[in-house]
């Protein structure tokens, strides 16, 4: 069996056992840099989730297997710049990075232009740092406000990324917090070093990637 499968049925396994379901939890394999090949036996294992970070890479690796894998889900959950966003409509499923009001008035343009509508997640700047992307707290629920009923799209949840070496859990709260205030469903939190915080606080989906195909290069 390949090393994938049995990290993945470790992880569900985990899951399982702590919080006695997997239902309601979606686990994205994040297979950015991994070639297809070390992608496919997860596939054909009938795991459907996975999250690519830029969109070229996506391109070339998935327009094929998309086709031949119609299960699949790809979950776009890096930085994506405006002009990238008629790419992103046609081979995405959901975006997890929306994070800025022109990104959001194109991804408006191109779904009317290609009749498909996709599952975005607008993302936090939970722990209010300089460097990091994402929707300031005290702004979040006029941008919420605007994506839905201005610009018609598909906000289905908030995401963040916590600030590094700091404990996640309040932060990871107060996002569960946000997104009840704003009647939201799903949320994007934790990764592979803090994945059983996060749904342990809510989060639906887990974005999982060297715990899963190991490290990168």
């Amino acid at each position: 069996m390949h090393k994938s499968i049995v990290n993945l049925s470790f992880i569900k396994e985990q899951i399982k056992t702590k919080f006695n379901s997997t239902d309601n939890l979606n686990i994205i394999a994040v297979s950015k840099t991994f070639p297809i090949k070390e992608i496919e036996p997860l596939l054909k294992y009938g795991h459907s989730h996975f999250g690519e970070n830029k969109i070229q890479e996506a391109l070339d690796k998935w327009t094929n297997v998309k086709n031949n894998f119609k299960n699949t889900k790809l979950h776009m959950i890096g930085k994506l710049q405006s002009n990238k966003a008629k790419f992103l409509i046609p081979l995405f499923d959901y975006l997890h990075s929306l994070d800025n009001i022109k990104l959001a008035e194109k991804i408006s343009k191109e779904q009317i232009k290609h009749k498909k509508k996709i599952k975005i997640f607008i993302q936090v700047n939970i722990g209010s740092e300089e460097q990091k992307n994402g929707i300031k707290i005290n702004e979040l629920e006029n941008f919420y406000r605007t994506c839905v009923n201005q610009l018609g799209l598909n906000i289905i949840g908030l995401m963040c990324l916590p600030p590094a070496k700091q404990d996640v859990r309040p932060f990871f709260k107060k996002m569960k917090e946000l997104n009840l205030a704003l009647g939201l469903k799903e949320l994007s939190m934790g990764m592979s070093s803090d994945y059983l915080e996060a749904i342990e606080l809510g989060s639906s989906f887990v974005r999982v990637g060297s715990k899963i195909f190991g490290n990168r290069n």
